[in-house]
């Protein structure tokens, strides 16, 4: 009976250090049949060191290589090898260490993307994205507004910087009315976890990579999300954020190694001066507080040349592609990232999914600038290997001057065509993203001053011109809002929230204005979804003559020609006359919008962006 008592007594004190996990590994599974088979795993125990631990596995198909013993004590990293041998199944990594046993489940599962699921399959120019915020645009499940011991506990919508209550379900709830609008992309502000005291409504101060935020769903929903999202057609960007985690992320509460960070004497911010990259005189300590200084105070520069670190992010990246069934990226604040490490970072995607596309967040101020960040064919001593950015440039010196100032010499629309002219610097202009707003910058229905001639003129070049077009959300019915401060232009979209008293989802919850707006963007969408021209064809521009200025999307099967007259007179254009390079096989034109048709002259009304169909 004693020694009954005894082995009892054994097995309850045991019990916890055998079979308790204390330690994480990141990543937390993997696949076979990956190209990227050597996996480095960060293994961290918050409770005690592991400078003695030992770590077994006894899996087929898994081969321990080494064991990297961090400077902090707390830290492994393991390589492992996954051979072509290997079987799916949960592989048990042992940990012993300070007189305890730790077993860590780490699945392994068959590839999914290529294997006859629509992942990775990338975003292109016959694309239409939709960037929304989850926090803003939908609540669909109320039960996670408040998710208990996370740090920031806020709830009130009538706070621009508290959370409002938006997830993945509302996103699920309204893709309906995403795709009948003519959408085919959806990108959303980063869903991973924001475990900060404050701000975390716009997700870009990540401090788990594995985890969604559970306050818009958690990681199974973000997968409901994504299948739900590729059973209607559509697709999936992930914002990523490479160059920076949020104060919070465990590892900088508890840094792996001293140099996982860029760290100074003294907080140093970025200059956010792109120049100093490519400018042949710039100093070299002008090109580091670029690239090394911090973001912002409570969003930690990561040291990429830290190769610790560098596997770290890349095998995310490729984690959440397998995991999410992500279709292309959207890579912030890409100027301020070690540019050879993104190289290498999009080098491995593109490895393993050769369709996936990705474009980076440039906002700079010159076309030469943000060229510089993508292919290009400049000639210097850097080549990215990044295929596209945001277009910035078609957007603050290309269509907003062009709406917003009196056309001359240089000024006013002359600056759209000089901007899309100097599309000769890049390899592929066709995958630039163009835009009239996002989460940063005043929504262009302000810009505008609430014109809504202007801003149908804008909507119809975004929807007509070259590149991915991307509506920022209720740019399709006209939201307003200056980017000072930036709450302002992440506004809740009414009628996503049950409690809502009016319903901009819906045409009766619409005013006049804002159903026009719909329903103008709405017959271009759709009518783009099945124009190859539009979608795929070349551009055609002609320079700017007495306010109006006129380009073509052409190709074997169809030509578009899109006339945007500035003026507030009604012009007269004979198209025989005017454009002889490429209207002499034709006899006349026929608007989209009402299907009403024309000869060789055209009537555009002042204030007015005519979009038609040339017939034979």
């Amino acid at each position: 009976m004693k020694r009954t008592l005894l082995i009892i007594i054994s097995i309850i004190f045991f019990l916890p250090h055998i079979f308790s996990q204390q330690t994480s590994f990141y990543p937390t599974n993997w696949w076979i049949g990956m190209k990227w088979n050597k996996v480095q795993i960060l293994v961290y125990n918050n409770t005690g060191s592991l400078k003695n631990a030992s770590v077994q596995i006894n899996y087929p198909g898994i081969v321990l290589t080494k064991i990297n013993r961090l400077e902090n004590e707390k830290y492994l990293a393991l390589e492992v090898t996954i051979l072509p041998d290997a079987k799916p199944g949960t592989a048990s990594f042992v940990l012993k260490y300070n007189n305890k046993i730790e077993t860590i489940p780490w699945p392994l599962e068959k590839k999914k993307a290529g294997n006859g699921k629509a992942y990775a399959q990338g975003v292109r120019s016959n694309d239409l994205v939709y960037l929304l915020m989850p926090d803003r645009f939908s609540n669909g499940d109320e039960t996670n507004d408040k998710i208990a011991g996370l740090k920031d506990q806020s709830l009130n919508r009538n706070e621009m910087y508290l959370r409002h209550g938006g997830d993945l379900q509302g996103v699920i709830n309204k893709l309906d009315y995403l795709k009948n609008l003519g959408i085919t992309t959806v990108w959303m502000t980063p869903v991973l976890l924001n475990d900060m005291p404050n701000r975390t409504e716009h997700g870009y101060a990540i401090t788990n990579h594995y985890k969604v935020d559970p306050r818009i769903g958690g990681n199974e929903m973000y997968k409901k999300l994504s299948a739900a999202i590729h059973a209607k057609g559509m697709k999936l960007i992930q914002d990523a954020v490479y160059n920076h985690v949020g104060s919070q992320h465990f590892t900088v509460l508890d840094k792996p190694m001293k140099n996982w960070l860029h760290e100074w004497p003294s907080y140093t911010q970025t200059s956010y001066r792109d120049q100093v990259m490519f400018d042949p005189y710039a100093a070299a300590s002008q090109h580091k507080i670029l690239s090394d200084g911090w973001f912002k105070k409570d969003m930690p520069d990561l040291n990429q040349n830290n190769p610790f670190v560098a596997n770290y992010l890349i095998q995310n990246a490729l984690w959440s592609v397998e995991e999410f069934g992500v279709d292309g990226w959207r890579i912030d604040t890409y100027i301020y990232n070690d540019l050879n490490f993104m190289n290498a970072c999009n080098k491995a995607l593109l490895n393993e999914y050769p369709s996936i596309t990705m474009f980076g967040e440039t906002w700079v101020h010159g076309v030469v600038n943000q060229s510089y960040f993508c292919e290009n064919n400049l000639t210097n001593n850097f080549k990215s290997n990044l295929p596209n950015t945001t277009d910035f440039q078609m957007l603050l010196y290309g269509i907003q001057p062009a709406l917003t100032e009196q056309t001359g010499w240089t000024e006013g629309l002359m600056k759209l065509y000089n901007t899309a002219a100097q599309d000769i610097l890049y390899k592929n202009p066709m995958g630039e993203v163009i835009f009239l707003g996002n989460h940063d910058l005043s929504r262009f229905f302000s810009v505008v001053k609430g014109d809504v001639k202007k801003y149908k003129m804008a909507l119809g070049w975004l929807l007509t011109f070259r590149g991915i077009p991307q509506l920022y959300y209720g740019d399709e019915i006209g939201m307003k809002g200056l980017s000072n401060p930036d709450g302002f232009v992440r506004s809740d979209f009414l009628g996503g929230w049950k409690n809502d008293s009016i319903n901009k989802f819906e045409s009766a919850g619409r005013n006049e204005d804002e159903n026009e707006i719909f329903n103008y963007v709405k017959k271009i969408a759709n009518f783009r979804l099945t124009s190859s021209a539009l979608k795929t064809g070349r551009l055609l521009q002609y320079l700017p003559q007495n306010n109006v200025y006129t380009y073509f999307r052409y190709d074997s099967a169809q030509t578009i020609i899109c006339v945007m007259n500035a003026g507030k007179e009604k012009k007269e254009i004979n198209f025989e006359k005017s454009y002889p390079d490429i209207v002499r096989n034709f006899t006349g034109v026929k608007n989209i919008l009402n299907d009403e048709s024309f000869g060789y002259s055209l009537n555009v009304e002042g204030e007015s962006f005519f979009i038609g169909i040339l017939t034979h």
